[in-house]
């Protein structure tokens, strides 16, 4: 398999020089290189993984800043959460195609997501989301990487 990057140089009489190189990776490496993976998939590829597996769920925040499991009462603090898996996806032409997925596990072993836009939106307003977010314990995982 072969893979080409493209690096743009801008000369100063404003030409622009383009440089392909071809870069030859098997599909082996792709699979297991995780500096790849997450740039080799999209958000619904990766959906639909975690679906095969049973992790369909979402975390959410709500409008009084309460982090709940979907289709639950529980209340969570961050310490109660563990985020084993973080990809991030970036729209070739939009910023506002900029997204995350986080995998997370409860201390009773749910497994779910929480999807996040960011750069200058996010679908959380306020610091809170961000602030709570950052608390959660992170222990990532081989066995997201696909």
């Amino acid at each position: 398999m072969a893979f080409y990057n493209a690096e743009f140089n801008l000369i100063c009489n404003g030409l622009i020089i383009v440089v392909i190189r071809k870069k030859q990776i098997s599909k082996n490496n792709i699979m297991e290189n995780p500096d790849n993976i997450d740039r080799m998939t999209t958000l619904s590829q990766v959906m639909e993984k975690l679906r095969e597996r049973g992790i369909h769920r979402e975390f959410r925040m709500n409008e009084s800043c309460e982090m709940k499991y979907e289709d639950s009462e529980k209340n969570y603090q961050p310490k109660e959460l563990t985020i084993l898996k973080t990809y991030r996806f970036e729209g070739d032409s939009n910023p506002d195609d900029n997204a995350v997925l986080y995998v997370l596990e409860d201390n009773s072993g749910n497994k779910g997501i929480i999807i996040d836009s960011y750069g200058a939106e996010s679908n959380y307003p306020g610091h809170e989301f961000d602030t709570f977010l950052r608390e959660i314990p992170i222990n990532e995982s081989d066995e997201y990487n696909f």
